[in-house]
């Protein structure tokens, strides 16, 4: 095949620290294996003495897979692994370690939820905050940090720290290492050994890394070890792309790499494959309001083809519903379902749209797990509400929302299996005003059950107080209100379809069931329209995109803000564009939960005249 100038002179660099900036679609996979073939049939390097890394499996087998192809099938002993990969064989040869000295994902986040559980943190999703925590824990050891001087997005910095030693306490006892220490011993053991570091680095003498832009501060130092004294380091990234801060990855070492080796050759792949020239264009409008960067000239190879369209939208209901009728009829213009993407800042933001995907049975397919919102307490708190004005006296019920509000209602006025209304004014004879709290809750339950769903939480916000006991609860707990609002609200807003109580529980269970049917299923769902998040779309390309909820506050998002990660976030929305490969609209919501909401300043700066 014909390469573009850059691309050639990417692949026949000769010797020496070179760094490819390559942009989205712009074939830096094309280049690394057919560098890989120049250095072994031009430069008559011997295969063994290649390695090639990258961040992930997936990745490492398609570029073995593509390298073998363009050779010939010819078997050939170049090392292609991820950085895990690769360490955690240097580490086997040197410790002799083995499978059983290997914390698995699923027992470090066992350990994590054990140690989690013995702390007084309120925790909404389970699964998300031993995720983060997790995540957080490899951020402290790839970049070497204090445990006293970090600070938790999760929980509060004691919380953490108790978390943290407990389980570094609990997997040393177990004599077993996580992923992490793989990068942080292999660090450990070059520095206190040369020896053996100067016998890998008389192994391999040429070094290829694949999404550079995701290296953290312990990847990066290892490297630099292992290229001495040749140098012979060729780096292929984007700046642009840097997503996974909360990983620890580190843009800067890109700037750092420029530093670090003074001889450095900068190259930049400057053609978009992949993209339409509008998208490209107006990819490059919002990223060149980042500040640190590298400039990039990038042009796109295919016409200007389709505009691109921001939506703007009343709420997330109708949000849900123009999205869905634009699936529809997407797949009936002949684009597969499979090739098309929705993308959205958190998985969270994904309930309403697979809510009104499932009703119109439109087939849809999400990797990351997808919350049920059924399972927050406030929705479990409604769900008991309506089962009492159904007619239900369960006391698993009633002692769900016995003091939500607060009624002052005690344990010990509960005598049975079920409650009885009469039961509880005899056990209050004596006391007049709790009687009153006693025949208001009854009358409340009473009006409930004459009203559509929508309207019965409306009801039990205002006239109950719902509303001023998540207020309390927030407060008492040091929480954020508006975040218990946003799942209150949610629910309230699915409900609207809904004409009766009946027609409500209904839904919520043969959803509940199709969220754990999914949950459950051992089969790959690989059919039907993709949901997911920006940062596991990474990598991917499809030919019709949607990004929704693309609000301030959302994307980019709040906390992010307070973190002053504005710039990453940019980049984020940024990878989100450039997914696209001829149809890309952008949606966001005018009012969200009762409240006005504006677009994102991303939104904003696709609207800047101004050259890019």
């Amino acid at each position: 095949m014909g390469f573009s100038k850059a691309q050639e002179e990417a692949i026949t660099h000769g010797t020496g620290p070179c760094l490819v900036l390559a942009g989205p679609g712009s074939g830096k996979t094309t280049v690394i294996v057919n560098r890989m073939k120049y250095l072994i049939e031009k430069l008559k390097v011997r295969p063994e003495e290649i390695l090639v890394i990258t961040f992930t499996k997936y990745a490492a087998a398609e570029m073995k897979s593509r390298f073998q192809n363009l050779m010939g099938k010819k078997s050939l002993s170049a090392t292609v692994g991820t950085f895990h990969g690769i360490y955690y064989g240097i580490l086997k040869w040197a410790y002799h370690f083995d499978s059983r000295n290997i914390l698995s994902e699923e027992e470090k986040y066992q350990i994590i939820k054990n140690v989690a559980s013995r702390q007084e943190i309120q925790i909404f999703d389970e699964e998300d905050f031993i995720s983060d925590i997790a995540a957080e824990i490899g951020v402290v050891k790839n970049n070497r940090i204090d445990i006293r001087s970090y600070h938790s997005s999760k929980c509060s910095p004691e919380d953490f720290r108790n978390i943290y030693l407990e389980y570094e306490a609990q997997r040393k006892r177990e004599r077993k290492i996580d992923f992490d220490d793989m990068l942080v011993l292999c660090y450990e053991l070059f520095s206190k050994r040369p020896d053996i570091l100067k016998m890998w680095q008389e192994k391999f003498h040429y070094v290829l890394i694949d999404e550079f832009q995701d290296i953290n501060k312990v990847q990066y130092d290892v490297i630099k070890m292992l290229a001495e004294p040749q140098q012979n380091i060729f780096a292929v990234g984007d700046d642009d792309q840097s997503i996974y801060g909360f990983r620890g990855a580190d843009s800067k070492l890109m700037f750092q790499f420029k530093e670090d080796y003074p001889n450095l050759r900068q190259l930049l792949l400057d053609i978009n494959f992949r993209s339409t020239s509008n998208i490209v264009q107006n990819a490059l409008k919002v990223i060149g309001n980042n500040e640190t960067r590298f400039e990039k000239a990038i042009h796109a190879k295919k016409t200007k083809g389709l505009s691109l369209h921001v939506q703007e939208v009343a709420d997330p209901a109708e949000e849900s519903r123009y999205v869905m009728e634009e699936i529809q009829s997407r797949i009936q213009s002949g684009v597969k379902a499979e090739d098309i993407a929705v993308l959205f800042r958190l998985h969270t933001d994904a309930g309403n749209l697979a809510e009104t995907l499932w009703e119109h049975r439109v087939p849809f397919q999400m990797r990351e797990h997808l919350p049920n919102i059924y399972n927050h307490f406030i929705a479990k708190d409604i769900k008991a509400y309506f089962k009492m004005a159904a007619g239900s006296r369960i006391r698993q019920d009633f002692l769900q929302i016995m003091n939500k509000p607060k009624r002052y209602i005690s344990r010990d006025s509960l005598t049975g299996r079920e409650v009885a209304f009469e039961d509880l004014r005899k056990f209050y004879c004596d006391k007049d005003w709790m009687l009153d709290r006693v025949d208001q809750f009854e009358w409340d339950l009473k009006m409930l059950a004459k009203m559509a769903p929508y309207a019965a939480i409306q009801y039990l916000r205002k006239k109950i107080g719902y509303d001023d006991f998540l207020r309390e609860y927030a407060a008492a707990r040091k929480m954020q209100a508006s975040d218990l609002f946003e799942i209150l609200s949610e629910v309230e807003e699915a409900a609207r379809p809904f004409s009766s109580l009946e027609r409500w529980f209904l839904h919520v269970e043969e959803y509940t069931n199709a969220l754990k049917m999914r949950e459950n299923s051992k089969e790959p769902h690989s059919s039907g329209v993709r949901l997911m998040t920006m940062h596991a779309a990474k990598g991917l390309e499809f030919d019709t995109v949607y990004i929704i909820e693309t609000n301030e506050g959302q994307i980019p998002y709040k906390k992010s803000l307070k973190e002053q990660k504005e710039e990453e976030e940019r980049r984020l929305f940024y990878v989100a564009m450039t997914r696209a490969k001829e149809l890309l609209k952008i949606v966001y919501v005018k009012n969200k939960n009762g409240k006005d909401k504006d677009p994102s300043r991303f939104v904003d700066e696709l609207f800047e005249k101004k050259q890019v």
